[in-house]
């Protein structure tokens, strides 16, 4: 036991990176055997993942550094506008530029708000949803700690890597698209942006999870045909998006805030 605390200790990446993907996979060797009567992932790996690997290395000086950034919420409510609006935007965008593409024209009116902001809510809390499952260990532990060793830029483009792997079982039991996995690795340079424009907060990337999973181009009826197109044109989004914040924000990508680069514990708790 002791031996494998110290691994974990002199390698806290690789064996958080390994345990997030050990603990969604553990079903899938079952489901495959025809022992579990469904495919099921366990978006949970991650928090899991944050939790045993701090647990093992920095303990509770680590879980007030997790704590903290969750807790980090006087970002100016820009960034609330951008963490609850961004995913919206994508949604529309990629409705009405599917519609311009032969697809029907998708009726936002229809959308029920209360029910979205009823699944938002839900998937705020939920640890075995992705936004709560997912977050405290992709953004609020790995980001940090990838980039005290890599640029913004470069950090982003290995994370976003290791969490579409991640997702691979489910394009595998059809639960999703291939093109997803590109897309999430877009999407993991927006997080990574967003969560370094507020300083390391942990909430705005759970309240941008938890958003782009309640509002989502599914609720507007395209099946078939229009609803892979639809995929490939959210993908062209999310490229466009991550340009932009490229192109336009360079300074984001350069060198992460130091409230964003994993420190000691000792350093956190005299700080």
């Amino acid at each position: 036991m002791s031996r494998t605390v110290t691994w974990v200790q002199q390698h806290r990446l690789t064996a958080f990176f390994l345990l997030a993907y050990l603990v969604a996979w553990a079903p899938w060797p079952f489901y495959a055997a025809r022992v579990l009567p469904e495919s099921m992932f366990l978006t949970c790996g991650p928090l899991v993942a944050a939790v045993v690997v701090i647990a093992l290395t920095d303990g509770r000086a680590g879980f007030r550094i997790l704590l903290s950034r969750l807790l980090h919420w006087r970002v100016g409510w820009v960034w609330y506008a951008v963490a609850l609006g961004f995913p919206v935007v994508l949604v529309v965008v990629t409705g009405v530029v599917n519609s311009w593409l032969g697809a029907p024209t998708p009726d936002f009116s229809s959308i029920v708000w209360v029910d979205v902001a009823l699944v938002l809510a839900v998937r705020l809390v939920n640890p075995l949803d992705g936004a709560l499952g997912e977050e405290p260990g992709w953004r609020g532990y790995a980001t940090p700690a990838l980039q005290s060793r890599l640029s913004p830029l470069a950090a982003a483009a290995v994370l976003g890597v290791l969490v579409a792997g991640w997702h691979v079982p489910l394009v595998v039991f059809g639960d999703l698209a291939l093109v997803g996995l590109p897309s999430t690795v877009a999407i993991t340079f927006l997080y990574v942006w967003l969560f370094n424009r507020t300083g390391g907060s942990l909430l705005m990337a759970l309240l941008f999870h938890a958003s782009q999973g309640a509002f989502t181009y599914g609720m507007l009826g395209f099946e078939g045909v229009d609803e892979r197109r639809a995929d490939v044109v959210y993908l062209g989004a999310l490229v466009v998006a991550v340009a932009a914040t490229i192109l336009l924000d360079r300074t984001a990508w350069r060198t992460p805030p130091r409230t964003v680069v994993e420190v000691e514990p000792a350093e956190a708790v005299r700080r």
